[in-house]
């Protein structure tokens, strides 16, 4: 008995030896000031864009792990499955804003008017089956911006629908949420708006605001991260979206969540010796792996990443 347990202990041994490791790349983070993404085989997520604030913003290419300048634009982010990317521009074109989808492998854009200057429309939102993209809409009236209401970009129809809400706040925001309804931070919590008129749907009042700008909800949709309230001592806050409560506090306190990494995993920077870190964190609020380091000016230029689930 003792031998064949010492030759079993030793097969699983010898198996664990000699599986072959994850490959891993680091892939080069062109205007960061040297960030280098580690990225593993089997990674469930995928870096596809990044950016520094509205200035500039950076696509991966359709295949490898070059990532290319987009000139012209002020933000974008690649749909669920990858083939598509969603870009806002810089300016206006005859009174216009715009979308801009561009079909990664074949480098065809279209130009999809949404809103007329003065609104803007922006934060790009993909829903969950990569079909409609949601902006929100936002005016400046004396001096500030305030969100008027949100426009959904049909992109296989090229058609974009705009619908004002009334009595949002001015930081109010627009996301899916999985099942198809339109997301945004209400009082000190959160609102489900129907996206084809803006009646609201839902509210989860006190579960706290949306971590974003990434989708906030976990994989199977059953988790919703949210920056806790100010009651909590913890930062981070697990919100049951059935119930409408919070399930569990995370003793964590990341500078930015930029989504899920998989169900028990989120992704965040973290503070670290005078710069910063972007991290796997689990649930209990330890980091599990870094993925890069981030300098602090890189960091304090408003670096922002946006990621696109791989399976």
């Amino acid at each position: 008995m003792i031998a064949a347990t010492a030759i079993a202990l030793s097969l699983t041994l010898s198996l664990t030896l000699s599986a072959p490791a994850a490959a891993r790349a680091d892939v080069p983070l062109p205007g960061t000031g040297g960030m280098k993404y580690q990225e593993k085989t089997g990674d469930p997520v995928r870096l596809t864009a990044y950016g520094l604030g509205t200035g500039r913003a950076y696509l991966r290419a359709a295949k490898g792990a070059a990532f290319a300048w987009e000139k012209g634009l002020s933000e974008v982010s690649v749909a669920p499955g990858g083939r598509l990317a969603a870009g806002v521009p810089t300016g206006y074109r005859s009174g216009y804003d715009a979308l801009v989808v561009t079909d990664r492998t074949t480098g065809t854009s279209t130009r999809i008017r949404t809103v007329k200057k003065p609104l803007t429309a922006s934060y790009a939102s993909w829903s969950r089956d990569g079909t409609k993209v949601a902006l929100t809409v936002e005016q400046k009236v004396s001096g500030k911006w305030r969100v008027l209401g949100f426009t959904v970009v049909d992109v296989a129809a090229k058609k974009a629908r705009t619908v004002r809400v009334s009595g949002l706040s001015a930081q109010a925001g627009f996301w899916w949420s999985p099942d198809g309804n339109l997301v945004s931070r209400h009082g000190t919590g959160l609102r489900f708006h129907r996206p084809s008129d803006g009646a609201v749907v839902r509210t989860l009042p006190g579960v706290g605001l949306p971590t974003g700008p990434e989708d906030a909800f976990s994989p199977s949709g059953r988790r919703l991260a949210t920056w806790c309230p100010s009651r909590l001592r913890e930062r981070l806050c697990l919100v049951d979206p059935i119930a409408g409560r919070i399930a569990q506090r995370v003793d964590v306190r990341p500078e930015a969540v930029f989504g899920w990494w998989d169900e028990s995993h989120v992704i965040a920077v973290m503070a670290h010796r005078g710069a910063y870190r972007l991290s796997v964190v689990d649930l209990k609020g330890e980091v599990t792996r870094v993925l890069a380091s981030v300098p602090a000016r890189t960091w304090a230029a408003e670096l922002w990443l946006s990621f696109t689930r791989t399976s």
